[in-house]
């Protein structure tokens, strides 16, 4: 009968005695790496100074604000503190879920972020495609230059523009009257809001992202045009053969970490454009935590609705990733 202790036991010291060769093998790969990480650092010291501004931005600003996170699990008092505050667990992810405009918001921002996806995000590739094909570089700059200056403005001087033009007094309006029409209710109209606000982000943004394909697309071996000229190939069957395949992963991982922001449209465009004619159609996530979270001083609500942001972005990417690794894609990761 006193077999089996001894077993027991012989098999505990065989466990332990598993995990301190592990733990010392582990240790020695970590001395080993700080043995060799030390001339390199030496070597490549300005390359770490120079990698240190990127550094202290993402720590500063990305990975020490993760802490503010638990303000969704409190009940959040800004004469308590972060560590005093009650906590209430899932209460606010609760009411958020409850709330009977939560359908409405999701249905909002969803369809906002889609016709930006659907119309916006092809525009950069065509633009890119077109200037890549343009012979006179003279041209081809002024073209550049143009089409990227709109992001340079802010979204305000953008609405304002807008306003100026689309108004009921605007230059628009006044070209129909004259000729005898009748004003039009541009920034009015719930079913023109929408259509809208895609038409000013292709506007302004359509330039600034045709620089990262452009530069995918100065990545093509250009021996691949030669052989598709001597194979008979014209400029359209070169773009649709060798030009669109050359640039498909870049594409491919764009769009994946475009679906990452499908809930995150931009406050201040929304913000800017909003008005109580057109409130059922531009109310969205961040303009409700703007409005009932931040301006009511509920800002446990407004982290909690920002997590469920960020939640369902995480999640699409990781289920775009894996779909386009089994379509045999590149992934992000």
């Amino acid at each position: 009968m006193s077999v089996l202790p001894d077993q027991s036991r012989s098999a505990v010291s065989a466990d332990d005695l598993k995990r301190s060769l592990q733990t010392k093998q582990a240790s020695n790969r970590f001395l080993n790496w700080l043995k060799s990480w030390k001339p390199t650092w030496k070597q490549e010291k300005y390359l770490y100074v120079l990698a240190l501004p990127g550094l202290l931005y993402f720590l500063i600003f990305k990975y020490i604000p993760l802490w503010g996170l638990s303000l969704a699990f409190t009940e959040y008092s800004p004469y308590l503190g972060l560590f005093k505050s009650e906590w209430v667990g899932f209460k606010h992810f609760q009411s958020f879920f409850a709330n009977p405009d939560f359908w409405l918001l999701f249905r909002n921002t969803l369809a906002i972020s889609f016709l930006n996806i659907i119309l916006f995000f092809p525009m950069p590739i065509i633009i890119a495609l077109l200037l890549n094909e343009l012979k006179n570089v003279t041209f081809k700059k002024w073209v550049q230059t143009s089409i990227y200056l709109p992001h340079f403005l802010s979204w305000v001087v953008i609405v304002g523009i807008c306003f100026l033009t689309l108004s009921g007094s605007g230059i628009i309006n006044k070209l129909v009257v004259e000729s005898g029409g009748q004003a039009i209710n541009f920034l009015t109209n719930p079913e023109t809001f929408w259509g809208m606000l895609t038409a000013q982000t292709i506007w302004k943004e359509t330039g600034w992202g045709t620089i990262i394909f452009l530069a995918a697309l100065a990545s093509i071996n250009p021996e691949l045009y030669e052989a598709a000229k001597i194979d008979g190939a014209n400029r359209w069957k070169q773009m649709l053969y060798v030009t669109i395949p050359g640039i498909k992963g870049t594409v491919i991982i764009l769009l994946i970490l475009r679906l990452g922001q499908v809930l995150d449209i931009g406050f201040e465009h929304i913000y800017l454009m909003s008005s109580s004619a057109v409130t059922e159609v531009a109310d969205v996530f961040d303009t409700y935590a703007y409005r009932v979270g931040i301006q009511n001083g509920r800002f446990s609500f407004a982290t909690a609705v920002g997590i469920f942001k960020s939640v369902v972005g995480l999640i699409l990417v990781l289920l775009a990733d894996r779909a386009a690794k089994k379509l045999g894609e590149e992934g992000v990761y």
